[in-house]
């Protein structure tokens, strides 16, 4: 891997830490658990780790007999949303003398920003910013719509 290859990954894990960052917002301006920082780095560390699988396979191809070792990128994201969804789960709670749930819709964005990660590392720009204001009328101007029918 050359260093000019370095440097876009850096610059793809940029964008996708930028672009979580406004998800990470929402969820921080609604006072809601897993906030900005956790969100653009579950969106950047995402990024980098499916940016790195290319050089891996090409490191394991040129070094390890392929009769031993076979390469699935597809694994690589499978553990990422298990470890994605690890983090979620620690968000949501029950709340305290209440039959109600909170923080499952936080949960659900920080797989969202997992998406955003790995679609900007897989150069699917307009995909990873078309998500990411989707999220955000998911997040906000739905639930501005929810709370005016609940209120009437």
């Amino acid at each position: 891997m050359e260093f000019r290859d370095d440097l876009y990954i850096l610059l793809d894990v940029l964008i996708a830490t930028v672009l979580t960052a406004v998800v990470g917002f929402e969820r921080e301006s609604a006072h809601k658990p897993a906030g900005m920082r956790t969100n653009m780095i579950v969106g950047g560390a995402t990024c980098l780790i499916v940016s790195i699988v290319v050089p891996l396979i090409k490191f394991i191809n040129e070094h390890i007999p392929s009769e031993i070792i076979r390469a699935d990128p597809i694994r690589v994201l499978q553990a990422i949303v298990v470890g994605v969804s690890f983090i979620g789960a620690g968000t949501i709670i029950k709340a305290e003398h209440k039959e109600r749930v909170i923080g499952l819709t936080t949960a659900a964005t920080l797989l969202f920003s997992c998406g955003i990660g790995a679609g900007t590392a897989l150069k699917q720009y307009v995909l990873a910013v078309g998500v990411t204001f989707l999220v955000i009328i998911i997040n906000y101007v739905v639930r501005q719509v929810a709370q005016y029918f609940s209120n009437k």
